[in-house]
């Protein structure tokens, strides 16, 4: 006998009641590692064609053909390494299901990892009971991922397969901010307001748009804060200065408009619904304001109202 009984008894014990996986499937896995390792011992031919038989209490492997024992004196010790190899493989076979399974249901929320290092591509993250991928497409222009750096990150997908499964995560992801707002705002995790809306430009700025599903309840002034103290919290969990505007949604498509794009002000919306486009009349003195820099106000504007925006002086309008 290969294992001691009680070694093995306490092995398959291990793999079926801590680890969730039949002895009968690990038995099966086991006569079939054995018949390799016979076949790989005495140079048989893939097609030679012989029984294994397993003792589920002992461990005990013998070798029929023709049923016919024909046990080779010795093989036991070799029989009982490839059960153990089968039952430590079955067991990190377990271990990896179980830490898709929980990350599986994680999916969508934010969580909380630490740098490991970098490949100068992808960023490998510790995320507790595994290592996740940063890859660069959900990376923040110009943020620094120094090793050992705590961060807090969206999990977005865990892929392949049960043994190899690749967990990707985002820092950049839009829903990364909308989920810190859910942890800060009480009124958000309540359903008292919610969230129509938000758009983000990973690092630089994010514009999230809200309604109220109460009557008496301030949506924007939920989660701003008093004196902006809800909003910076969420600005500090992200751990990178981010500026965040929330504005007032509205089902009414010019005021949905003049708010997305504010702080600018004292403007006159021109509507072309058909070409889902718009056109914004300012002072001249706020020209720059609603554009914002590199048209960045502006640009996040139209991506949130799904309309296309043009910001004009009302100078042209006269001239037009």
């Amino acid at each position: 006998m290969a294992i001691r009984k009680t070694e093995f008894a306490l092995a398959l014990n291990q793999v079926a009641t801590e680890r969730g996986i039949p002895i009968e499937e690990v038995l099966e896995s086991i006569k079939t590692a054995v018949k390799v390792a016979y076949k790989k011992e005495y140079n048989l031919a893939e097609e030679e064609d012989f029984n294994v038989e397993v003792n589920g209490d002992s461990g005990e492997a013998r070798i029929f053909k023709d049923n016919q024992d024909i046990t080779p004196p010795g093989f036991g010790r070799i029989a009982a390494q490839t059960a153990k190899q089968v039952i430590i493989q079955k067991i990190r076979e377990a271990e990896k299901k179980a830490v898709v399974h929980y990350f599986d249901k994680q999916v969508g929320m934010v969580i909380s990892g630490r740098v490991i290092r970098s490949d100068g591509k992808n960023v490998y993250v510790d995320i507790g009971r595994a290592e996740a991928v940063l890859p660069p497409d959900e990376q923040i222009r110009n943020e620094k991922y120094y090793p050992n750096t705590r961060l807090l990150f969206y999990l977005i997908n865990v892929g392949g397969e049960d043994t190899r499964y690749r967990i990707i995560i985002s820092r950049r992801h839009e829903n990364l901010v909308k989920e810190l707002f859910r942890r800060e705002v009480p009124e958000l995790a309540s359903g008292a307001i919610e969230i129509k809306a938000i758009v983000r430009e990973a690092g630089e700025r994010t514009k999230i748009a809200v309604a109220s599903r109460e009557k008496g309840v301030d949506p924007v002034g939920s989660c701003v804060g008093q004196k902006g103290i809800r909003i910076q919290s969420v600005i500090s969990s992200l751990g990178i200065d981010e500026k965040i505007d929330v504005i007032q949604w509205s089902d009414d498509i010019k005021t949905l408009i003049i708010n997305a794009v504010s702080p600018s002000k004292a403007m006159e919306v021109v509507l072309k619904e058909k070409q889902k486009t718009a056109d914004l009349y300012v002072d001249t003195d706020e020209l720059s304001l609603i554009i914002g820099r590199d048209g960045q106000n502006i640009r996040l504007a139209s991506q949130l109202t799904g309309y296309s925006l043009n910001a004009l002086s009302n100078t042209e309008k006269v001239k037009k």
